[in-house]
């Protein structure tokens, strides 16, 4: 039974790199599209909150429809939309509108990341494995692993062919959802639910308190990420005065590896290690490191804190799930489909608190961190809640 699921495992690890590829990937090419299509930077920004808001629109959506499609279509269809994606961008700006081509790419690959995000973690839920816990952390860390390696290849490969060939490496990136789609189709997925009984339905879920508690969980997990994360390049460049090559580098690159440090060494000894105790200590230390970032008057301090915050946050959104699938064993696609949508507010969120209070502090980030301290504390309350059972 395990060995059969090996692929499975695989294709889902997989599935976690092809989301980092989608969401990294064009963000590195910003520049290129505004000196080659003459795009106005207003106008490429948009490009983020597109990509956002189409897989927020496909999070919710999937709560309803997932089921009823089957996990192994969506699960295929959502590779085959990431390649597509990926392909589009290099054909569709040449044919119309460079902007509108590229939104429309982006659109299209959104709709695979979207369903990635709501399908991988309860296909990865079902299958056979010996500690749930860690392996929902490992499959997390692919995110974070497939993040620093699409940096590292992407600049290598500019450095090495130059940035006129972005096309060719987006074809090159766009093979990898390919060949994940067809394992997809012949690895073998366990139902979520147990034979005999029925997922809880939407209705059912926003009448339990404990699946609250969980939403606010995942909106704080999402926002204590996010919001150091989208600043620290801004950090690094600001206070250090360095190059913005070398702030990606010493920011969100250095970020996502200590994050994607942090899920590894749980999905190694999670058996060792209790899930409350560690995601109790990550959060303590989340706070610390805010608090760092934010009121340290040493540059090189805060920076050290934005990376001890990437190391702190790791077990913060795979913790969650776990918790969650575990007290709540019938939520189904529904409740996973849920808690990525509440995951993905909380990503959207802390970073624009810490923008709106910086913008409102004429610009000091260091306010808006301090402000944005509020989603830790907020999840450490919320574990504490849950560790004495407080809610039933």
């Amino acid at each position: 039974m395990m060995k059969s699921y090996k692929t499975t495992i695989f294709a889902c690890f997989t599935g976690y790199v092809v989301q980092a590829i989608i969401n990294n990937f064009v963000p590195l090419l910003f520049i290129t599209f505004q000196n080659t299509y003459h795009i106005p930077l207003a106008r490429i920004t948009l490009l983020v909150t597109i990509n956002f808001c189409v897989q927020l629109c496909v999070d919710f959506l999937a709560t309803f429809y997932a089921d009823k499609i089957g996990y192994r279509r969506a699960i295929v269809a959502a590779q085959f939309f990431a390649a597509l994606g990926l392909v589009l961008l290099t054909i569709l700006p040449e044919l119309m509108d460079p902007f509108t081509g590229i939104l429309l790419s982006i659109v299209v690959y959104a709709v695979g990341g979207g369903l990635i995000e709501v399908l991988i973690s309860p296909i990865m839920e079902s299958c056979p494995t010996d500690n749930k816990e860690k392996a929902m952390s490992l499959l997390h860390s692919f995110y974070c692993w497939g993040h620093v390696g699409v940096v590292l290849c992407s600049t290598l490969f500019f450095g090495i062919f130059g940035i006129r060939n972005w096309r060719v490496l987006a074809c090159i990136w766009g093979i990898i959802p390919l060949i994940n789609g067809l394992i997809f189709m012949r690895a073998p997925i366990a139902p979520l639910i147990a034979e005999g009984e029925k997922g809880m339905t939407v209705g059912q879920l926003c009448k339990n308190r404990l699946f609250w508690l969980f939403v606010i969980m995942m909106v704080c997990s999402g926002a204590s990420e996010q919001a150091v994360s989208q600043w620290a390049s801004a950090f690094a460049e600001v206070g250090l005065g360095i190059s913005k090559t070398a702030g990606d580098l010493a920011g969100p690159l250095t970020f996502a590896v200590l994050m994607g440090t942090a899920r590894t060494l749980y999905g190694k000894y999670g058996e060792k290690i209790s899930l409350d105790k560690f995601m109790i200590g990550s959060t303590l230390l989340c706070v610390a490191s805010y608090l760092l970032t934010a009121v340290s008057a040493n540059p090189v301090f805060s920076l050290i804190g934005c990376a001890a915050c990437g190391f702190s946050v790791g077990i913060m959104w795979p913790g969650t799930f776990s918790k969650a699938a575990a007290s709540l064993p019938t939520g189904g696609t529904a409740m996973f489909a849920l808690l990525a949508l509440a995951g993905d507010l909380g990503c959207s969120s802390g970073p624009t608190v810490v923008g709106f209070i910086s913008d409102k502090m004429q610009g000091n980030l260091q306010t808006g961190i301090l402000v944005a301290i509020v989603f830790p504390i907020m999840l450490l309350i919320c574990l504490l809640l849950l560790t004495k059972k407080k809610l039933r």
